[in-house]
């Protein structure tokens, strides 16, 4: 069993890339990926520990992206080599844009009544501060008494103290994806608006921007999602990717390796599978 898909304290994870580690080596997982948003300090940290307990690790990311006005996530996979230093210089200047954002949503919640600080946000997301370290010191303050309840009402696109993040073009972040020899798959494709007839057009439309690969198996994803994108794969030449989109603490349901209720296995092949 491996998993593709998951996130560390480097992101908006609740585990350190150390304890990552130690709970992939507690389910027995053969290979795992640590896919933080908009930065590759987890899997650079993890990277040790991972060796000396004997687990395979893939470097990934997990990109903000927009495509058609709606924002889509793209997971980038590097099975070859490590991405290259322009590549990274590209991704700090994706962190400058996150840190212009929560400026503005502190300042949005402030005004809302429900005091905030940089200083109090860094304690809790350190390098890369997402939304979930919002919700947790909203939490942690009184001000709500979930952090479902903070993105409902206040952190979620139809929240009151919404603020985008402003994220590059999707055919830009593939392009930069590819040209440093990763390979680009679009990840829990369920979240992305459009009926299934409009779902298959945009695959179609990333396939010819250069997507490698889609997000088959995800922890979100039914029976009948599951086998809806696994027919979009083949139709447009894919690959199949899979993951639990693990956070710990942010989304207490989810297990790393085994998603909701045990309903994700992916095996080891579908890595190899990538990698052919």
């Amino acid at each position: 069993m491996i998993d593709l898909h998951s996130h560390t304290t480097e992101s908006d994870g609740s585990l350190t890339p150390q304890e990552l580690i130690g709970e992939a080596a507690r389910v027995k997982l053969e290979a795992l990926a640590v896919t933080d948003h908009d930065t590759f300090a987890g899997y650079d940290t993890a990277l040790p520990h991972a060796a000396r307990a004997g687990l395979e690790l893939i470097c990934g990311i997990e990109l903000a992206t927009k495509y058609r006005a709606q924002s889509v996530h793209l997971l980038a996979y590097f099975l070859t080599h490590l991405p290259s230093p322009e590549f990274r210089e590209w991704i700090v200047s994706l962190q400058v844009e996150r840190r212009k954002r929560n400026g503005e949503l502190i300042d949005k919640l402030n005004a809302a009544g429900m005091p905030l600080t940089l200083e109090e946000l860094t304690a809790r997301g350190r390098k890369l501060i997402a939304r979930p370290h919002f919700a947790a010191l909203m939490v942690a303050k009184g001000y709500v008494r979930s952090t479902e309840e903070a993105f409902d009402k206040y952190l979620d696109e139809a929240g009151c103290c919404y603020v985008p993040l402003e994220p590059s073009e999707f055919a830009e972040a593939v392009r930069q994806i590819r040209g440093c020899g990763g390979l680009a798959v679009l990840p829990h494709p369920n979240r992305i608006r459009a009926s299934a007839a409009e779902l298959e057009s945009f695959v179609k439309d990333m396939r010819g921007m250069g997507l490698a690969g889609i997000e088959v198996y995800h922890s979100d994803h039914s029976p009948a999602q599951t086998a809806q994108y696994l027919a979009l794969a083949r139709k447009f030449e894919l690959k199949i990717s899979g993951g639990s989109d693990f956070h710990g603490t942010p989304k207490p349901r989810v297990a790393l390796g085994t998603g909701i209720g045990g309903n994700l296995n992916v095996p080891y092949r579908i890595l190899e599978e990538l990698r052919g």
